[in-house]
């Protein structure tokens, strides 16, 4: 089994961009805006937070302005200069009326730019068959950066059900607090499967850093799988431990050439009936060029993945045998019951026989085994973590003083 190198170009899958480029009237941008607020497709503004913010604010800088002027004033009344101490008087309030205007003219500014931003996306999602969602919290996904942080949300969601359930967003979440709070920005593309399938990460080796995946999580490495030809250049793949012939039954030849040629600088995860495509940057945007890409990647997948309908989990057989044991009994036609089994032994001779039925076949599923990959131990964060405490202790200690001191 062998798999060609990405030189094939991606095929091309027509889409119509012009909405994402064409130019948007500012009243119907607004009237857009308001109507989603309305509808609760978007959630209105926090008007009394942002008093609140704006209050604060105007007080902090008005104080601070204030007492600078005060300071100002006094040093040129002690100058005995009076045009002076009345010029000086109002420097401070010009300066405030001038970061007030400015706050104001970028707050609207934004605000615009915004709603034309979600009407040329909306525009863009109906002229090519698609719905769009502004925003949307806690995304019920079972990816596995759907499961971190806090403050979790998707922006910007483009949905279409044709042929399949397929979601291209952006997500945001946060982690730490104080000073050590971090926003993680993502964008991903969700695709529904037909049948549930085992936990199944790809791994891209292109967008790795320093210290290794760029990934949220660490998996056990006793669970990565190598497969034949050029495959392990793009991808590290990692399945739960027993279903590498799975893995090898859904990851074909001419699959792995698909994702190599298509996706190979996108983390994938199978997990449940889901299939989704990660990059730590924003998917759903007015660039063109990144819906061309994006619409090339799943377009190329879509028509593989009717093969993997037709995967079952052979560990779940027994268990539907146990649900349904008459489903395998074997079977013979023309058998008569015990009242009529004289009338019927001569016409039940002359009926061929019919074999037993063959084994049930495993319901759609996953067994609890290949549901979930198992975690591993971030050891390089634990070793550069050690490397800084070890080097601040020595710090403190003075020990480096010894070697550079003079």
């Amino acid at each position: 089994m062998s798999v060609p190198t990405p030189s094939r170009p991606a095929p091309a899958y027509p889409f119509d961009a012009r909405p994402l480029v064409e130019p948007v009237d500012p009243a119907a941008a607004r009237a857009f805006a308001h109507e989603l607020r309305r509808t609760g497709r978007m959630p209105a503004a926090n008007v009394v937070g942002i008093i609140v913010i704006a209050v604060v604010g105007i007080v902090f800088v008005s104080v601070f302005f204030t007492m600078v002027g005060t300071i100002v004033a006094v040093a040129a009344s002690a100058a005995g200069d009076g045009i002076a101490f009345v010029l000086l008087s109002f420097i401070p309030v010009v300066i405030l009326v001038a970061i007030v205007v400015a706050v104001v003219i970028v707050a609207i500014v934004t605000r615009r730019s915004a709603a034309a931003r979600m009407l040329r996306l909306d525009r863009f999602a109906r002229a090519n068959g698609m719905s769009y969602l502004p925003r949307l919290a806690n995304p019920a996904l079972p990816g596995m950066i759907f499961s971190l942080g806090s403050s979790r949300q998707a922006s910007d969601l483009v949905r279409g059900d044709r042929p399949r359930f397929v979601e291209f967003a952006n997500y945001r979440y946060t982690t730490g607090s104080g000073k050590n709070r971090s926003t993680h920005t993502w964008g991903y593309v969700a695709v529904k499967l037909d049948v549930p399938l085992p936990h199944i990460v790809l791994d891209a080796t292109g967008n790795n850093g320093l210290f290794g995946s760029n990934l949220p999580a660490t998996f056990d490495k006793d669970q990565r799988l190598s497969l034949e030809g050029d495959f392990d250049r793009f991808f590290s793949l990692y399945c739960p431990t027993g279903y590498e012939t799975d893995a090898l039954y859904l990851f074909t030849p001419d699959i792995m050439a698909r994702f190599i040629d298509n996706a190979a600088a996108l983390d994938v995860e199978i997990v449940d009936d889901w299939l989704f495509l990660y990059a730590k940057r924003d998917f759903s945007t007015l660039d063109p060029a990144t819906w061309a890409w994006l619409f090339s990647v799943v377009g190329a997948l879509l028509d593989k993945f009717a093969q993997w309908a037709r995967w079952r989990d052979e560990r779940l057989r027994a268990a539907a045998s146990a649900m349904n044991p008459d489903a395998s009994t074997p079977a013979v036609a023309g058998v008569a019951s015990p009242a009529g089994a004289g009338a019927a032994a001569g016409a039940a001779s002359a009926v061929p026989f019919t074999p037993p039925l063959e084994p049930l076949r495993p319901p759609p599923g996953v067994a609890p085994q290949g549901r979930r990959l198992q975690r591993g131990v971030p050891w390089i964060s634990f070793v550069v973590m050690g490397v800084v405490v070890l080097w601040w202790i020595l710090s403190q200690a003075g020990v480096f003083g010894m070697f550079f001191s003079r």
